[in-house]
């Protein structure tokens, strides 16, 4: 479901300029999640803040941060007032998680059925994230599973949360 002014719980998905941006869409195409313009996804939190997955850490910041961009805002139909509550409350135990751009690749692998030793571990580890499988635990870790589609645990890029909630 599609919002106009985000909630608290609610997931923004955005572009990424530059190089960077390029290398994730490239990456999403390649994993099959389609080639379009979101390249990160964050979690809205109370008090007009955000939870994200960047390179030095996931932070809390301001959600003014995007302000000028174009982000959609997007959550599953009908979450209740008390699953935005708990989602919000399970995003602050991933402050500081490293940001892991070997995920992209790992993701990748899995997508070609390469037999790579603890590939699955990897992925579903909670040690390193990329912003859209930040996302994806935090609802998992409030009880709310996005994907029904035996998919592996981290197997989520953000065109993967937008083709899920968007479409």
């Amino acid at each position: 479901m599609k919002h106009t002014h985000p909630l608290p719980g609610d997931i923004g998905l955005t572009q990424i300029s530059g190089i960077t941006g390029r290398l994730i869409r490239l990456g999403q195409w390649i994993n099959g999640d389609g080639f379009a313009d979101y390249q990160h996804a964050f979690l809205v939190l109370p008090d007009d803040r955000l939870l994200e997955a960047q390179p030095g850490g996931a932070r809390i910041k301001p959600l003014s941060t995007y302000d000028g961009s174009q982000v959609l805002y997007v959550c599953p139909e009908g979450l209740t007032e008390r699953q935005r509550t708990t989602i919000c409350t399970a995003a602050t135990v991933y402050v500081g998680v490293p940001y892991s751009f070997l995920d992209y690749l790992a993701i990748a692998a899995h997508r070609f059925h390469l037999p790579l030793p603890g590939l699955r571990r990897y992925v579903a580890s909670t040690r390193h994230m990329i912003c859209s499988q930040l996302v994806d635990q935090v609802y998992q870790d409030a009880g709310v599973h996005l994907f029904a589609d035996g998919r592996w645990p981290g197997y989520v890029t953000p065109m993967a949360l937008y083709n899920l909630l968007a479409r």
